[in-house]
């Protein structure tokens, strides 16, 4: 494991001290409840017009995302209960299984596709959005193989290159849905956790280097994606076209001014700002609470992430590298998804189709951000119970 990365890491991080009773680590339980509770409530503000007109009853998405949010939590609560060891041991079994997954999207009569995207199952009355469970199956089983086969990863280009060429299979999958946005987190997470894990600096930067180069050739060859990568750099040249939800979202902002106008006051959110209780709803949270409701929710996301990275480190000082691997891996994960959703709000980023986790309308991302959560939950109760001698 890089012992320079993990100290920059761990700057300025304190590993919890070990619980004195076996239960989930609270203040990361508490701070994610607050973020979903939030979000809950800012998915029934943002989607009251957008639901009435198109069901006739306004709190339909509320309804929904409270279903989603309850499935989730009662999912969690079971995934509380499975030993890490378990999940170590399906790592190869579930990255093949996210390749299935893909797969099935892709193909007619199985794939749902929405806004000229195919990403999605359809399971009776619910769309399973392929990409989140396959994101999830993917940082598993990096974590066991950064375990397996960490000293190839450190002092061999095949141990570094075996699991990457395995993922870009996978962000070739869902560059043919196409959805950019997962491609580019699921890549920049695995990237993340192989230099953790200790590959050569030099392997990090060619890869990088590649990555970029592939990005700018899909852009060149589809003029439409380098319309939508540069129309956030000035979005007021083409208010009505291009640049028109950013333009939406940035007046949501300027609306909100320090104290927001009111919980339930937006004007953005009626017909204005597409997809406001989805890919938006940090612009409509921004407009209603203000900055103080911002600072806020960024204050959550910043103390989930911190605790997520202790919980990680706590778990390598007790010689468990898989448990510190998978809570940094879902760290990244998260923390990088947030930023790019917030980042595209505030126009300081290419429009992604991305939800905010635990606070966007999507029963997929919703229930996986749980048990993601609940995983890293379960890392901090492994950790704080005494490790087993063997032969007792």
């Amino acid at each position: 494991m890089r012992a320079a990365a993990i100290t920059d890491l761990r700057h300025g991080v304190r590993a919890p001290e070990p619980a004195g009773h076996a239960g989930p680590d609270r203040p990361l339980l508490l701070a994610a409840l607050a973020l979903l509770g939030i979000g809950l409530v800012m998915v029934g503000s943002a989607s009251v017009s957008v639901a009435e007109h198109a069901t006739g009853e306004p709190l339909y998405y509320f309804w929904r995302q409270a279903a989603y949010a309850t499935a989730g939590l009662v999912l969690a609560a079971g995934v509380l209960r499975v030993p890490l060891a378990a999940w170590e041991r399906a790592g190869p079994w579930l990255v093949l299984a996210a390749v299935v997954l893909l797969v099935l999207v892709l193909v007619p009569g199985l794939g749902q596709a929405v806004n000229g995207s195919r990403r999605w199952l359809g399971l009776g009355p619910v769309n399973l959005q392929a990409s989140e469970l396959a994101r999830l199956f993917s940082i598993v089983y990096l974590a066991g193989y950064l375990v397996r086969h960490g000293q190839a990863v450190r002092t061999e280009a095949a141990g570094f290159l075996r699991p990457m060429v395995l993922l870009l299979v996978l962000v070739f999958l869902l560059l043919l849905e196409p959805d950019y946005g997962a491609a580019a987190v699921l890549l920049a997470t695995a990237a993340g956790m192989m230099w953790l894990g200790g590959a050569r600096l030099s392997q990090f930067l060619l890869l990088l280097a590649s990555l970029g180069l592939g990005l700018a050739l899909l852009a060149w060859l589809e003029p439409y994606r380098l319309e939508r990568l540069t129309a956030f750099l000035d979005p007021w040249s083409d208010p009505y076209g291009a640049g028109f939800q950013l333009t939406q979202a940035l007046i949501a902002f300027g609306r909100g001014e320090w104290f927001g106008v009111g919980l339930g006051a937006s004007v953005q959110k009626l017909f204005y700002l597409p997809e406001a209780h989805t890919d938006f709803v940090f612009a409509v949270l921004a407009e209603e609470l203000g900055l103080a409701g911002v600072l806020a929710v960024l204050g959550l996301y910043a103390f989930v992430l911190l605790r997520m990275v202790a919980l990680g480190r706590r778990a390598a000082e007790s010689g468990r590298p898989f448990a510190a691997h998978l809570a940094w891996g879902l760290a990244m994960w998260l923390g990088l998804q947030a930023f790019i959703n917030m980042g595209v709000n505030m126009g300081v980023l290419p429009t992604k189709g991305l939800t905010l986790p635990l606070m966007s309308y999507g029963g997929s991302s919703l229930v996986v951000t749980c048990v993601a959560l609940a995983l890293v939950l379960r890392v901090g109760l492994e950790c704080a119970a005494p490790r087993r001698r063997p032969g007792t």
